[in-house]
């Protein structure tokens, strides 16, 4: 390793934003928990390769499906977030639960992997304070304001704006959050919706997992105007590696497999939300599959072998980083790698063991140990301290350590 970036990850370990490690141990293990201290090559993540990455701290994503029923979804986050918890006691050397700045910190000193729970998307909500009240007792610390659906009250980037990004009930959804610390995560919304919550927040707000649409002109990426009013704000976009929001040409590939699925009527992917294990049940074990998406279905396999996947590189991720670091400003950038779910990354970034490779390419341009930290972790931190700071009635639980 970079010997820079080995003195950057001790002062400042990672504090990665989304990783969906939950959603495949319920997809593909039925929510079992072993063996993640050994090597998990159906996954992304595990002990031996955060740690081999740096990762000091992971936001760990308790996704369910936005065209759930709103019931549904709210009983699904809850074992989402019980696997989390499951996860932790499972191995309490490596791991500890952490829902404040200094527990961050106490976890560190310990030699541990903090780990912090964020919500993606708020139909996990039920459009009830009283939910996200819950959740926020339960140690929720961030909620994304919508998947890839609206909400009856916020506009998803995937959908038409419908309330014009927030609309009453959204604005008081966003004022609960920071008045309980819990942060507002605006990756997957609409533009209009940035704004709105932007215009909504009296404390930082971030980004968990998007990149810059400048660099990469996506719908999930964050446009110029948003990271010049996030410098504004104190917020964070964490930068993200999926290979289809930072290379351009891994988007137009997309775009192409989507027309050529159209033109061969393909059918739609079925949904493939798994079971939770019922009651007494053993947990079910699926082979990952080893491609995802439309081009895996066997009307498309002339046309796949004819156009192979383009492949993104850490040099585009940069450009990202530096694209967002230009606009928002050094103290306004993290990094949210989206592990464990997306079903390709970008080389040298397969797995959460890259993070090293990806600073020691910003440190090849030009940046200081002091930048680096800034981004790996420091910025992060300051984020959750102000909010806690700014929170009128914090309801994440006490910490274990107090």
């Amino acid at each position: 390793m970079n010997p820079l970036v080995a003195d950057v990850l001790r002062a400042a370990p990672v504090i990665d934003g989304h990783n969906d490690l939950p959603l495949q141990l319920r997809a593909l293990r039925g929510y079992s928990v072993a063996g993640l201290d050994a090597a998990q090559p159906d996954f992304h993540t595990d002990l031996p390769r955060l740690r081999a990455g740096g990762v000091g701290a992971q936001f760990w994503s308790v996704y369910v499906p936005s065209d759930l029923p709103e019931p549904e979804a709210v009983v699904a986050t809850m074992e989402q977030v019980d696997a989390v918890y499951r996860m932790v006691a499972a191995y309490p050397a490596d791991l500890a639960i952490a829902y404040t700045a200094a527990d961050v910190e106490r976890a560190w000193a310990g030699g541990r992997i903090a780990s912090l729970i964020g919500i993606e998307g708020g139909h996990s909500l039920a459009t009830s304070l009283g939910v996200l009240r819950s959740f926020a007792r339960l140690g929720v610390r961030y909620v994304t304001l919508t998947h890839n659906n609206n909400t009856s009250w916020a506009d998803s980037a995937a959908e038409q704006p419908a309330v014009g990004g927030l609309n009453d009930a959204g604005r008081a959804i966003v004022r609960e959050m920071q008045r309980i610390g819990v942060l507002v995560d605006l990756s997957h919304v609409a533009p209009v919706t940035m704004h709105a919550a932007l215009d909504t927040a009296v404390a930082p707000v971030i980004f968990s997992h998007s990149s810059a649409r400048a660099v990469t002109d996506h719908r999930r990426n964050v446009p110029d105007d948003v990271l010049a009013r996030l410098r504004d704000n104190g917020g964070v976009v964490q930068v993200t590696f999926v290979p289809y929001f930072v290379s351009a040409q891994v988007q137009a590939w997309a775009a192409a497999a989507g027309e050529e699925a159209v033109r061969l009527g393909v059918p739609d992917e079925p949904d493939d939300w798994p079971a939770a294990p019922a009651p007494g049940a053993a947990p079910v074990s699926r082979p990952a599959p080893e491609v995802q998406g439309v081009t895996a279905r066997p009307e498309m396999a002339a046309w796949a072998a004819a156009n192979p996947r383009p492949v993104a590189t850490i040099a585009q991720v940069a450009d990202h980083i530096e694209h967002a670091r230009e606009v928002a400003g050094v103290d306004h950038i993290g990094l949210g790698g989206d592990y464990d779910g997306t079903d390709a990354l970008p080389a040298g970034l397969e797995d959460v063991s890259g993070y090293p490779r990806l600073l020691s390419a910003l440190a090849d341009r030009g940046w200081t140990a002091a930048d680096l930290e800034k981004l790996t972790g420091r910025n992060m931190l300051r984020v959750l301290r102000v909010t806690e700071e700014a929170a009128a009635e914090p309801l994440w639980p006490l910490s274990p350590a107090r």
